[in-house]
């Protein structure tokens, strides 16, 4: 995971700004969030979440921008990103770590030219996603007990 935290491309230009910086990285959150409330195939994932995406649009943009090399903004707000233990309140299973990523594949793939960076980020998604998992499915989309 701490591979995961440090991600900077081989000529030292951040992932961050090979995106476009904040601007781009607003927009790959936003096409993201869109997508998981307009694709049915998105359902589990989309009811994880509040009915307003706006502080987990917020939240992402800020993980998102220290993580790809950027300002590091979630961690100055509210300190390491911790992921699993902050998602662990809900059940993540393969399908909504399929769903999630469906939504990330796609809004990479609209937003991003470069063959070599778009790989490398479908790639980066992936691995994380796979880190959230967190059940074999039988409770998938529940929030865990606390």
């Amino acid at each position: 995971m701490t591979e995961l935290l440090s991600t900077v491309h081989k000529n030292n230009t951040s992932t961050y700004l090979q995106l476009g910086g904040e601007a781009g990285i607003h927009k790959l959150v936003d096409r993201f969030y869109e997508l998981m409330e307009v694709l049915c195939e998105a359902r589990r994932v989309r009811q994880m979440h509040p009915p307003s995406l706006a502080g987990s649009a917020d939240s992402l943009f800020k993980f998102l921008s220290g993580w790809l090399g950027g300002p590091p903004l979630f961690q100055q707000e509210r300190g390491h990103p911790r992921l699993r233990m902050r998602h662990a309140p809900f059940a993540v299973s393969i399908v909504e770590r399929d769903e999630w990523m469906l939504c990330m594949r796609q809004a990479i793939n609209e937003q991003v030219d470069d063959a070599v960076l778009n790989a490398k980020l479908q790639r980066m998604f992936s691995e994380m996603a796979d880190h959230m998992i967190n059940t074999d499915g039988s409770r998938a989309g529940v929030a865990a007990p606390l």
